[in-house]
């Protein structure tokens, strides 16, 4: 197990400076373009993937990584860069995550590099989980997959809404009903291989912010998918439901995860980091400005009121960082958080892009509010985070949930 350290090591260090110079001369100038088009940035993923960001070895390095600071570390830089296009690049990422989470050997070496295609094919996947009435009500959800014994085959039927990556993708990671007396418990993760008859892309969504990045609703009509994509194979799945059913007949008993919250739970100091990047590229900008705007003829960091501003704004990223790397660690690690710790690292985070971003608009005054300067697009993306993979209501209720053991409402 891997000591706990806040200093990254000189190959960690390494990785970090590489990334936030692909972000500075590569994401970064292309921000505003894909910003304004709301179009997925092929060139910068293919870009990406040439030199080796976007690859399942470069995510499995970070992953593996024995401290569990690879992947906020990457994140925090690449989303530093600018969070649509970041989000892009990494949002396959999720749906890996899911296969890994919930997959057997053979399904993770068979699915994920299938996932990214290579640097003159590219590829993306999609994560399919919310949907029109069940986004953080999972157990709401209504797309149904049903087992054909004769043929070996699941059917889905359906329709996921809110998917980065949806419809597009090359492989999409469907979470679906197998029995819905069991409420969230009797939910299960598939593979939808590439041109699967009755899979389709549904709505575009225009969005306020991360809109580079593709979001949509997915439609499941009559999809017939083989056996062998159900994720962690039937056996046990069937083992799985019978502990499930029992548990129900005995009146409750010991949680069981479902494939969905199994793969936010991995995920949630990921979208922590990322904040932390949004946030301290605001910061950033906002420093900037106000030791070189001057007003009555001195800089405005001289007065208080702004100064005091960029004290709060850093203070708050340092401290939204330790909460991720911490969570990172645990995870990684095999620490349970028993303190509902994923939860806190992207509720703080998540809040204090919010806030910090809001702040550098403010201290830009009338150019923050404008598109000439990157605050104002970055507090529009900023607002995804207490949104996304658990809104902060959510998140306060895991944490409320896991401090008291009381089944908070």
């Amino acid at each position: 197990m891997a000591e706990f350290t806040m200093e990254l090591n000189d190959e960690q260090k390494e990785v970090r400076d590489w990334l936030h110079g692909f972000a500075a001369d590569v994401i970064r100038p292309a921000a505003a373009e894909w910003d304004e088009r709301e179009e997925t940035p092929w060139p910068v993923i293919q870009e990406a993937a040439k030199v080796g960001i976007y690859s399942l070895d470069f995510y499995a390095q970070q992953y593996f990584d024995a401290t569990g600071l690879g992947i906020p570390m990457a994140m925090e830089e690449l989303f530093w860069g600018d969070a649509g296009i970041a989000l892009s690049i990494v949002g396959t990422g999720l749906a890996a995550v899911g296969v890994l989470a919930n997959g057997t050997e053979e399904q993770i070496g068979t699915w994920i590099p299938q996932m990214y295609g290579d640097a003159n094919d590219v590829k993306v996947a999609a994560f399919c989980s919310s949907e029109p009435d069940a986004g953080s009500d999972v157990a709401s959800m209504r797309t149904r997959a049903v087992y054909d014994e004769a043929k070996d085959e699941w059917v889905l039927n359906g329709t996921k809404t809110w998917a980065t990556n949806g419809g597009i993708a090359n492989v999409h990671v469907v979470v679906a009903v197998v029995d819905a007396d069991l409420g969230s418990k009797g939910h299960a993760s598939f593979i939808v291989p590439p041109n699967t008859p009755g899979l389709s892309q549904g709505q575009k969504f225009k969005k306020h912010g991360i809109r580079a990045s593709h979001t949509a609703e997915v439609v499941l009509e009559d999809v017939r998918i083989p056996g062998s994509c159900l994720l962690g194979g039937k056996e046990k799945l069937d083992e799985r439901l019978a502990r499930a059913r029992e548990r129900a007949r005995a009146g409750g008993g010991e949680r069981v995860k479902n494939a969905a919250m199994a793969t936010f739970e991995a995920s949630r100091p990921a979208v922590g980091a990322m904040a932390v990047g949004t946030a301290r590229a605001a910061y950033e900008v906002a420093l900037d400005y106000a030791m070189t705007r001057e007003q009555f003829g001195r800089p405005i960091i001289d007065n208080q009121g702004v100064a005091f501003q960029l004290a709060d704004m850093r203070t708050s990223i340092d401290a939204a960082r330790l909460l991720v790397w911490r969570a990172s660690w645990m995870a990684v690690n095999g620490r349970p958080f028993t303190a509902a710790e994923g939860s806190m690292s992207k509720l703080f985070a998540s809040e204090t892009a919010k806030k910090v971003t809001g702040q550098a608009i403010q201290i830009l005054g009338g150019n923050g509010y404008t598109r000439e300067y990157p605050v104002e697009r970055m507090h529009r993306d900023a607002a995804i985070y207490t949104i996304f993979e658990g809104t902060s209501e959510i998140q306060r209720l895991v944490i409320a949930r896991t401090l008291s053991g009381m089944p908070i409402r």
